[in-house]
């Protein structure tokens, strides 16, 4: 259970962020469904999209708010898999499920629409996200935030918000806004790919264990604050520190999670190629489909 016996319901599930994802799925699918005549132009939605989305905010609530947020205070391997999570295969996901009658009423809002396209613009997009989560990856930064719970949850929307941003390039839900051809595309995930790596090789090759809420008891016990109500002492008193649920050392458990992070972020990335590749295919095909045969 890694540790995870020793906390309660509320601790583990964080039930006003499950009321929120499921009030989003069900507004969502009202939305889709039986309120779908309010949106001008709308169409059936595929249950592919419909699969997508839902598979999009569970995969974002499980991080942010499930067993993993909780696990991830105690474990650092367990904290950059929920990063992963929620800021590299949720938004995705979330973008895809998205049909584009029911945002196109949003972006026709000129203000906000305005805002949105720049911010959407693919060197701001790519430049935000990676400094942003590359940034928070500096040990001072990290604990500090993690410390800070209001400076904690202000990042890490801000963080949500620009991976929305980085996303939205490439799997935009309106076609008018996918400014990239394929091959940019392609260029701009190698970019992010690349981007990303010095924050993988801090974690992966520092010669000792750098974060000190994954070291120090007094750090880790303020740390846990943010998810579990109990005071510090309290938590010192009934678990001493962060090793009582370690499962390698702290520098062992620091590279696997630099080593998690990676994995993830090829194979999101290695998915995201190949969905562009597949569109790309699809399309021209039916380019050729629609040209006539040359007359001899």
């Amino acid at each position: 259970m890694l540790g995870l016996q020793y906390f309660s319901f509320a601790e583990l599930w964080s039930p006003w962020k499950l009321a929120v994802m499921i009030a989003i799925g069900v507004g969502y699918l009202i939305l889709i469904g039986p309120k779908r005549s309010l949106f001008a132009d709308s169409e059936p939605v595929s249950r592919s999209k419909k699969t997508m989305f839902l598979l999009g905010i569970t995969i974002y609530y499980l991080a942010d708010g499930g067993p993993l947020e909780l696990l991830g205070h105690l474990i650092f391997s367990a904290h950059m898999t929920a990063m992963s999570l929620a800021y590299l295969v949720a938004p995705p996901l979330i973008l895809i499920g998205i049909p584009a009658w029911m945002i196109r009423p949003v972006m026709n809002i000129k203000k906000i629409g305005a805002i949105i396209n720049t911010l959407t613009k693919p060197l701001i997009a790519v430049v935000t996200f990676n400094m942003l989560f590359s940034f928070y990856h500096l040990p001072a930064i990290h604990d500090y935030v993690m410390t800070h719970y209001t400076v904690h949850t202000i990042y890490f929307f801000v963080l949500l918000l620009t991976s929305f941003m980085m996303w939205w390039p490439i799997v935009s839900p309106l076609p008018e806004y996918g400014r990239l051809s394929e091959l940019k595309k392609m260029a701009f995930i190698f970019a992010n790919g690349v981007l990303i790596t010095p924050a993988c090789a801090l974690i992966i090759f520092a010669n000792t264990a750098v974060y000190a809420t994954y070291n120090d008891p007094q750090m880790w016990a303020t740390a846990m604050g943010y998810c579990v109500p109990a005071n510090s002492q309290e938590l010192l008193a009934n678990f001493s520190g962060p090793e009582f649920f370690a499962i390698f050392d702290s520098r062992e458990d620091q590279q696997l999670g630099g080593v998690i992070m990676k994995i993830m972020q090829e194979i999101t990335y290695g998915a995201a190629l190949a969905y562009i590749f597949f569109n790309w295919y699809v399309r021209e095909r039916r380019k050729d489909d629609l040209e006539p045969e040359p007359v001899l």
